[in-house]
């Protein structure tokens, strides 16, 4: 009788690598569960903002509403995203009891972000242009942060990174983590919250959605939400002058640089990692000086005191209003009111800024005043 056959033996599996120990300790869980607690209570003390309707002639059949963001608690859209960005972070285990909170920020991000950090008992510091209007600047002091203001607006995410490695600290980065903290099929969200206030409108399902990019959060959150649900909405991103989104999408190139805008809270100097352009349906490039008259224009017409941001998204709305009446079309556009208009009392409502800036407003001013009974904003002396 033959030997019964041995199985070949298996080579000792190697030795598994040694993972490296986290960059700082862990934090606590039940101090990180509390931290979230306090945020979603923030979030449920919260009520919704308002979405008005902006008067056009009614035989247009064209309706043109403004989610007004500057209800928020800090007073802007970025209140969202802070609360986004703080849920990221103390979920991904990167926030601790004693851990610096550092962001990059030209304004209203920081506010935001210094309420939460106060709220959760943590420091804050922001990097910000030194051309950040001084009542943003006082804001961010008045929740307890501290600005650290640099000259070229291109320097601040070195130096937030910087200061993050100094302070042993975390850069919560906007401008990476925007598209990815806020979740875009709802949880309300922005995107979900407009879809559901104009459920109850002549047109629900809007031609499109106007906003701009600063982060690209925004854009990324809608134009996601739109495709998850279906709707046939449009999302148009409107992009200031000095900013590098514009020529970015043109080109499909993400590497474009530009010098960086004038108008605060949107357009940046180079194509930010979370703008998505493939959820972009089309762009509009508005001269400054469009948007801050835009702007005036909105508080002559509601009395509503907005922000240069606003007037760009308001100017971009009324050309795609101009362009769906040209065509015949009926239907409704939505966009956002970024943030009050008292934060730039000293730059886009002071004449004398306007005018050391080299803006001529006039042009545009007449557009707008004629558009009720034009119907365009795109002839004759704009571009």
């Amino acid at each position: 009788m033959s030997a019964p056959s041995v199985p070949p033996v298996s080579p000792a599996p190697p030795d598994l690598p040694t993972l490296p120990a986290p960059a700082r300790p862990m934090p606590d869980r039940d101090w990180v569960a509390e931290a979230v607690r306090r945020v979603e209570a923030d979030a449920n003390r919260s009520a919704d903002t308002h979405l008005h309707v902006f008067p056009l002639p009614v035989e247009w059949g064209i309706d043109l509403y403004l989610k007004d963001e500057s209800v928020h608690p800090t007073g802007s859209l970025k209140h969202r995203l802070a609360r986004s960005l703080f849920l990221y972070a103390l979920t991904s285990g990167w926030l601790g009891p004693d851990t610096p909170v550092i962001e990059a920020s030209s304004g209203s991000t920081a506010v935001s972000e210094a309420y939460f950090a106060r709220l959760l008992g943590l420091s804050f510091v922001a990097v910000m242009p030194a051309c950040t209007s001084p009542e943003k600047i006082a804001l961010i002091e008045f929740y307890g942060g501290r600005c650290h203001l640099i000259d070229d607006p291109r320097g601040i995410y070195a130096e937030s990174h910087r200061l993050a490695e100094e302070t042993g600290g975390h850069f919560m980065d906007q401008f990476t983590y925007a598209e990815r903290a806020t979740d875009w099929r709802g949880n309300n969200n922005i995107a979900e919250s407009i879809f559901e206030q104009l459920r109850l409108e002549r047109h629900p399902v809007p031609r499109w959605v106007v906003v701009g990019a600063g982060t690209g959060g925004t854009s990324a959150t809608i134009g996601r939400y739109v495709r998850y649900r279906r709707h046939d909405t449009g999302l148009c991103v409107v992009d200031p002058d000095g900013s590098a989104f514009f020529e970015g999408w043109s080109r499909g190139d993400s590497e474009v640089t530009a010098v960086g805008s004038r108008i605060e809270g949107i357009g940046r100097p180079r194509v930010e990692p979370s703008f998505v352009p493939s959820v972009v349906d089309t762009m509009l490039r508005v001269p400054d000086a469009a948007s801050v008259a835009a702007m005036r224009h909105l508080l002559g017409v509601t009395g509503q005191r907005a922000g240069g941001s606003t007037g760009t998204n308001l100017w971009g709305a009324l050309t795609l209003v101009g362009r769906m009446r040209a065509a015949g079309e009926r239907g409704s556009v939505v966009t956002l009111i970024c943030d009050g208009g008292d934060r730039y009392a000293h730059t886009y409502y002071d004449d004398a800024w306007v005018a050391a800036q080299g803006l001529d407003l006039a042009p545009y001013a007449r557009r707008l005043a004629a558009f009720t009974a034009t119907g365009t904003l795109e002839s004759g002396d704009v571009r």
